[in-house]
C-alpha cells in the first residue's frame, strides 16, 4: 500500500496539550469552531482539513483510513508534536482508529464523536461504491442534498452544512467514500488501545446507531460514553459545550 502523505491545511488556536479536531465526511475543519471557542483558553487546538476536503489537497485514488492516518502523522511531525489527543468525528473516527493502531506511541487520548468501530456491511459498502460512481458522473450536489437531513434535524444548521459539503472537491468525495467502504473492522483490536477514550454519541443520530457507540465504550479498556439527548450526527454544532467538556475531561486523563 502506497502511503504517501499530503500536506494538510490546518488552523491553530491556544496553547497547552495538543488536541487535533478532525472533521467527518464530506465536511471541513469549520464545523469545530463552536468547540474551538470553548477549548482554546485551555489547550492547543489544531483543526486540519482532511485529504480531499476543505483546503487540503485532493489526490486521485481511494483514501484509505490508514492513508488518512498517515496524513495526520505527517502533520504532527511538521508541527513537532510528539503526542496528541485525537478527536475524530464520523469518518475521522475511523481514521483515528487507524492512527491508534499504526502509531500507538503518538496517541495521548482519543475521542470518538458520532463514530463507530465496525466495518461497513456488504450492502453499505456497495451503496458507497454506487454513490461514488454517481458523484464521479454528476457531481457532489446530489450526495450533499441527500446527506443533509441525516446529519441533523436542526433547520438552522442546514444552510451552512450544505455550503460546506458543496465546496468539497468531487475527487475528495469519491476517494473518501471508497476508503470508508474498504475500512477493516476495528472491534477486535479495540482492547489494544491503552490510552483513555471518550465515546461521544447523539441519541438522535440516524447514521451511527447509539448501540454501536455503547458497544465500543464497553469494549475499550479505558473508555467511557457521553450520550447527548439533544444531538444527532453533529454534536459539535448541536451541543458544543457538552462536547468541549467531554474533551477537557479526556485531556485531564491524557498521557502526554
Amino acid at each position: 500500500m502506497d502511503l504517501v502523505p499530503v500536506e494538510l491545511y490546518y488552523e491553530e488556536f491556544g496553547q497547552g496539550v495538543p488536541v487535533i479536531l478532525l472533521h467527518g465526511f464530506p465536511l471541513n475543519h469549520t464545523i469545530w469552531m463552536p468547540v474551538v471557542e470553548r477549548l482554546q483558553s485551555h489547550v492547543r487546538v489544531i483543526t486540519p482539513d482532511l485529504r480531499g476536503h476543505g483546503k487540503s489537497p485532493a489526490t486521485d485514488g481511494d483514501y484509505s483510513m490508514r492513508l488518512m492516518a498517515e496524513d495526520i502523522h505527517a502533520l504532527m511531525n511538521r508541527l513537532d508534536i510528539p503526542k496528541a489527543v485525537l478527536v475524530g468525528h464520523s469518518m475521522a473516527g475511523y481514521a483515528s482508529l487507524a492512527f491508534a493502531r499504526a502509531y500507538p506511541g503518538r496517541l495521548a487520548g482519543l475521542a470518538m464523536v458520532a463514530s463507530q468501530a465496525e466495518a461497513d456491511t456488504p450492502e453499505k459498502r456497495q451503496a458507497r461504491y454506487i454513490t461514488a460512481e454517481e458523484v464521479g458522473r454528476k457531481g457532489v450536489r446530489r450526495v450533499a442534498k441527500s446527506m443533509l437531513p441525516k446529519l441533523t434535524p436542526r433547520k438552522e444548521l442546514a444552510a451552512d452544512l450544505l455550503e460546506i459539503m458543496l465546496k468539497t472537491p468531487k475527487k475528495g468525495v469519491v476517494g473518501a467514500l471508497k476508503g470508508m467502504g474498504e475500512r477493516p473492522d476495528a472491534l477486535e483490536w479495540l482492547t489494544e488501545i491503552e490510552v483513555p477514550v471518550v465515546v461521544i454519541a447523539g441519541e438522535q443520530d440516524v447514521i451511527i446507531p447509539l448501540e454501536r457507540a455503547r458497544t465500543m465504550a464497553q469494549m475499550l479498556r479505558r473508555g467511557w460514553l457521553v450520550e447527548i439527548p439533544e444531538a444527532a450526527h453533529m454534536p459539535m454544532l448541536e451541543a458544543p459545550q457538552t462536547v468541549a467538556d467531554a474533551i477537557r475531561q479526556l485531556v485531564d486523563l491524557a498521557e502526554v
